[in-house]
């Protein structure tokens, strides 16, 4: 698995982490950097983590609102927090990571997807991003 694919996961658990307890991300960030602070040989998923939740607090208006216009009579509070998250992380790699092609970014979305969420939200992340990325 690269460095990216387990940042992604790390950015999984931080916002999914924040968003179950009802904290900000950057006090989950806050206490994941300090773990990540006594774990060197995690630091290249850590430092990709990190830009991605520092990204999502950045943009976090312009990707929910991404997000709510192109998910279909789904409400952002009412997804599951997993895919929530999930279509964040995918969103903010779409609109602001030119390192990352669109087509990686909606993949792993969607592979995450399938292996933590329920056995629809493979297909409804997909729909969602694929309708972010046309309309970007």
């Amino acid at each position: 698995m690269g460095a990216r694919t387990k940042a992604r996961k790390r950015a999984l658990d931080i916002l999914f982490s924040s968003d179950v307890r009802g904290d900000a991300i950057g006090i989950t960030l806050a206490a994941e950097a300090k773990r990540a602070a006594s774990e060197p040989a995690r630091e290249a998923s850590w430092l990709y983590a990190r830009e991605i939740a520092d990204g999502i607090v950045d943009h976090q208006d312009e990707i929910d609102e991404q997000i709510t216009t192109h998910s279909r009579d789904w409400k952002l509070e009412r997804m599951p927090a997993v895919d929530r998250a999930l279509l964040r992380i995918a969103v903010w790699e779409i609109l602001y990571n030119d390192q990352v092609p669109t087509a990686v970014a909606i993949d792993e979305a969607v592979e995450l997807a399938k292996e933590f969420s329920t056995d629809d939200s493979g297909a409804f992340v997909h729909g969602v991003l694929a309708r972010v990325a046309r309309s970007s």
